[in-house]
């Protein structure tokens, strides 16, 4: 375990349709610059909820990997913000599934002595996650083999 490692995650995800071909990206760094991991994935026809909740997912777990003492994610949806922090109800069957498995994610990381938080920002301030999310698709829909890429 790496002492005080602190984390600032950017998440999105998009779908072109809604639902449509969609992807998720990642781009997770330590606040003290030493550590810089970005990740993106093709997840198929889905819709832009479950995009972004998919990219929560991938974070949660690559942050899981790291044992920080602290993860402050940003995402620039503020239905899942806002339904992580409790301030809004799950309403859809399918993003009440994927928020469960997030809620069981911050558990583990809380278990293990991590702060967490998860705070709304500006588009324009998650600019890298959304390029992430949109090489899945690009690469997804030109024919190069779709799957998990880390750069």
């Amino acid at each position: 375990m790496r002492e005080g490692l602190q984390l600032v995650i950017h998440i999105d995800g998009a779908a072109r349709g809604n639902p449509g071909p969609a992807g998720i990206g990642v781009m997770l760094e330590a606040e003290d610059g030493l550590l810089h991991r970005a990740f993106y994935q093709y997840i198929g026809k889905a819709t832009n909820n479950v995009a972004e909740y998919k990219a929560l997912l991938l974070a949660l777990g690559e942050a899981g990997k790291l044992q920080p003492a602290v993860v402050k994610i940003r995402s620039d949806s503020e239905l899942l913000v806002r339904q992580v922090q409790g301030r809004y109800r799950v309403k859809s069957p399918r993003l009440a599934e994927l928020y469960t498995q997030a809620l069981n994610l911050i558990r583990q990381l809380s278990t293990a002595s991590c702060r967490l938080s998860v705070e709304h920002i500006g588009r324009e301030l998650n600019r890298q996650a959304d390029a992430l999310a949109n090489r899945a698709i690009d690469e997804a829909l030109s024919g190069i083999s779709p799957g998990e890429g880390q750069s």
